[in-house]
């Protein structure tokens, strides 16, 4: 999605989660573990999206061009605490960057639990 309506209003960005960092070096471990992918995620800012509290994030650029989605990253389920499916997707935009981390809970209830690496079903 191009359209940046979906942040939330004061976008000014901000430093991942410790939590956040922790869900994306194990969703992005293996084929898409770049060596300097611990260096972006380290400096990296990042702006809340509206999505009904469900936890999705979008990666800011200093760079004026508008972004869009390139392709998805790499994909995980977990159960949340009210017993609920929660699907994220991480993914970039149409230069390679880090775009998106896509929270979506199959009832939009809000995300209750943050997730650790030790709960998500990741494809094999």
């Amino acid at each position: 999605m191009a359209d940046d309506s979906r942040l939330v209003e004061d976008a000014g960005g901000r430093p991942l989660r410790p939590v956040e960092r922790e869900l994306l070096e194990a969703m992005l471990a293996g084929e898409h573990a770049e060596p300097e992918l611990q260096g972006r995620l380290n400096s990296c800012l990042v702006a809340d999206m509206r999505d009904g509290g469900m936890g999705s994030i979008r990666f800011l650029s200093s760079g004026r061009a508008p972004r869009r989605f390139g392709k998805a990253l790499a994909q995980a389920e977990y159960v949340d605490e009210n017993g609920v499916l929660v699907s994220i997707v991480v993914t970039a935009d149409d230069t390679g960057d880090l775009y998106e981390v896509d929270f979506w809970k199959v009832d939009f209830s809000p995300l209750r639990r943050y997730p650790v690496p030790s709960e998500l079903k990741l494809p094999r």
